[in-house]
């Protein structure tokens, strides 16, 4: 490939192509937490170990991610893109197949490993590639494709997944292969410096750092906690059918609406005000929800979708928002930075889903979650406020080499 492909700014086509990968893992990260009472069902396990086939994801990607980021980091990134998203779908398809419990689990450990290093590097590859004055819009439109994974691809995987919950998986497969295609083809070639593992490394000295990544840990383990058994809190509501998929489209649409609005309010204001923004929002809505979630019949309905829907507005800002943050303050590290990230938010969905199960299996009903989170969530807004008072001033987000 000629050295000016390298040269070339990533266009609208090339994050489209982006988009399409993250559109196949949103698919993949947010459907089965719709069909857990199938999945049980099919492979005879409880609903809380179903959950967990959601929770190991995330707990091996937080777990890869980094490691995995720092052993490719001098390796050209389209190559780690296009690597990452075979592993990914090698991984969907084995579960999609699995004769058993034990087998789903594994295709899960795979898909995360591909899914792990394809979320750190198209991120680092959007920074490097885009613009400074554009890059909040650019990440939020790729990262969108999680959350237009839920408005679009969940529903429609919900509706294919009531008689066979292995049917999504397929289609996360074959969308998977065509984004990966889109890529080999039109996303041009990056190369970034090669660094030593020590200069790498070397951000990690930064408290505020840590901390920032802690608290996309925080925001996340809120947001599993009752993400992954949302089908728990509505099904005595509205049932398991064609409501509960109408609430996963709400949610994805709303999550795209408060990502893409994310993505422009950090072009325009630092990104740890619109962090501290949202901290403090979510912890109300918890807090509010679980108070709706008292009322009798149609009113306790409508409150619950109130709920979900504002969690999805502020859980869909939340990610550009967090990873514009990071990036200021290490911008030559910021492949490893947003794989620590994007570990810390794994991590955090991981603990989300096994400390929900864990509540529900000790006796706590599922309306009894949303306080959960809320105390999650403030422990999360006093560590935010620690570390934006701790971190250095004046740091600005720069170019990538």
């Amino acid at each position: 490939m000629r050295k000016s492909d390298e040269s070339k700014a990533a266009g609208f086509g090339a994050l489209l192509w982006l988009f399409l990968a993250t559109f196949s893992m949103g698919i993949d990260g947010y459907v089965l937490a719709g069909l857990l009472p199938q999945i049980a069902d099919d492979l005879d396990v409880t609903d809380a170990a179903a959950g967990q086939l959601v929770a190991v994801f995330a707990l091996t990607a937080a777990i890869a991610g980094p490691v995995l980021s720092a052993l490719t980091g001098a390796w050209e990134r389209k190559g780690v893109i296009a690597a990452s998203l075979a592993v990914f779908v090698l991984g969907n398809l084995m579960i999609a197949i699995a004769p058993d419990y034990f087998w789903a689990m594994a295709g899960r450990v795979i898909s995360a490993l591909g899914g792990a290093l394809l979320s750190a590097v198209v991120s680092a590859y959007v920074v490097a590639k885009t613009p400074v004055e554009r890059r909040g819009r650019a990440l939020s439109f790729v990262l969108g494709g999680f959350l237009a994974a839920t408005a679009l691809g969940v529903p429609i995987g919900l509706v294919i997944g009531q008689d066979d919950w292995r049917l999504p998986l397929f289609l996360v497969t074959g969308v998977g292969i065509v984004s990966l295609a889109g890529i080999l083809i039109k996303v041009p070639r990056l190369h970034l410096p090669s660094r030593t593992l020590l200069e790498t490394l070397r951000p990690l000295r930064q408290p505020a750092l840590i901390g920032g990544i802690l608290v996309a840990t925080g925001i996340m383990c809120a947001s599993y906690l009752c993400f992954t058994y949302a089908t728990l809190i509505f099904g005595p509501r509205i049932g398991d059918g064609l409501a509960m998929i109408g609430a996963m489209f709400g949610y994805g649409v709303v999550s795209l609406i408060g990502n893409l609005i994310s993505g422009r309010m950090i072009d325009r204001f630092a990104p740890v005000h619109v962090v501290t923004v949202i901290v403090g929002v979510l912890i109300g809505v918890a807090l509010l929800g679980a108070a709706g979630l008292l009322l009798p019949g149609l009113a306790g309905a409508l409150a619950a979708f109130a709920w979900f829907f504002a969690c999805a507005f502020f859980n869909g800002g939340s990610g550009v928002a967090l990873q514009s943050r990071l990036s200021t303050l290490a911008p030559d590290s910021i492949a490893l930075v947003l794989a620590l990230n994007g570990s810390g938010m794994q991590l955090g969905s991981a603990l989300g889903g096994m400390l929900g199960g864990a509540l529900l299996v000790a006796g706590l009903p599922a309306d009894g979650l949303l306080p959960a989170s809320a105390v999650v969530l403030a422990i999360t807004m006093a560590l935010h406020l620690m570390v934006a008072r701790g971190a250095p001033r004046g740091a600005v987000l720069v170019p990538a080499a």
